[in-house]
């Protein structure tokens, strides 16, 4: 079973897997199809039209099988690597280990935003950005700028105290878990994140930085804990609901995935503080 981890707590080894699989599948082309994929929904969800990826109460399980596909490709190169999870609540600095030479690399210069140090540096060789809302082909980065402080713990608290998984509009206005996760409502959670790194993450391109997926993983690993937290409050809505994806429709670009499926991670992995707990019990 893969255990994801805190990626403050992973080993050098462990990190020189995780960029080795994330450089390979770059060099493979394969890395790319997902960040034209993530970028396709951006485009296409809607607050009045159908959405899928984001706005929408499958913002969660979308981005859970989304990040369960990557994660196999990774294996694919490196059976022993897993998706890592960026605490930020905890690791709230530019100066965090997160940013440094040896995992994913600092902020960019000031003058454009291009991260010069680590693995993903334009000039190393290994990160070409092909799939681009602009003409320039590295990756950019510029922590802190966008917005000065990451969420706080008590704000995360308190959208992790609510009931309600979902409501109507069942878009950006809506009242509820999802909606003030994703960030339309309340504290900005996860969109807060990706304006505060700046760059491709401010963008629909996002997954273009290697930190995408330590973000959503994060962002995964919280929605387990609600549901842990709640188990009497499921997924919303369950049936006839136009432009958005009911409890047992399937999730475009996969016929085959509803939300159901991806209630339960469990069959495909867990977490760190899972395991742990589960060996204090």
């Amino acid at each position: 079973m893969a255990v994801r981890k805190n990626q403050a707590l992973l080993t050098a080894e462990e990190k020189r897997a995780f960029v080795g699989a994330l450089v390979e599948l770059k060099r493979s082309g394969r890395y790319d199809a997902f960040v034209t994929t993530h970028n396709g929904f951006i485009m296409s969800d809607t607050d009045s039209g159908d959405r899928v990826g984001h706005r929408s109460p499958s913002f969660l399980p979308w981005h859970r099988r989304f990040l369960i596909q990557f994660e196999r490709e990774l294996q694919t190169v490196n059976a022993s690597v897993t998706l890592p999870y960026w605490d930020w609540t905890v690791d709230r600095s530019p100066t965090s280990s997160l940013w440094a030479p040896d995992f994913l690399g600092g902020t960019g210069r000031s003058r454009d935003g291009r991260v010069t140090d680590g693995a993903f540096a334009f000039s190393g060789g290994n990160w070409p950005i092909t799939v681009r809302v602009d003409g320039r082909d590295f990756l950019r980065r510029s922590l802190g700028t966008g917005v000065r402080e990451l969420p706080t713990r008590a704000e995360l608290d308190s959208v992790m105290a609510m009931s309600t998984y979902d409501a109507p509009p069942w878009n950006s206005a809506s009242d509820g878990f999802r909606n003030h996760m994703e960030g339309w409502r309340g504290a900005n959670l996860h969109n807060r994140v990706h304006v505060w790194v700046g760059g491709q993450m401010a963008t629909g391109v996002s997954p273009n930085d290697p930190v995408f997926w330590l973000h959503h993983c994060f962002i995964d690993k919280l929605w387990a804990e609600w549901q842990r937290r709640h188990p009497g409050s499921g997924y919303l809505p369950t049936g006839g609901t136009p432009n958005v994806v009911d409890l047992r429709e399937p999730m475009r670009p996969w016929n085959d995935v509803t939300p159901a499926d991806m209630l339960d991670h469990t069959p495909h992995y867990t977490y760190d503080t899972e395991v742990q707990g589960a060996r204090a019990a």
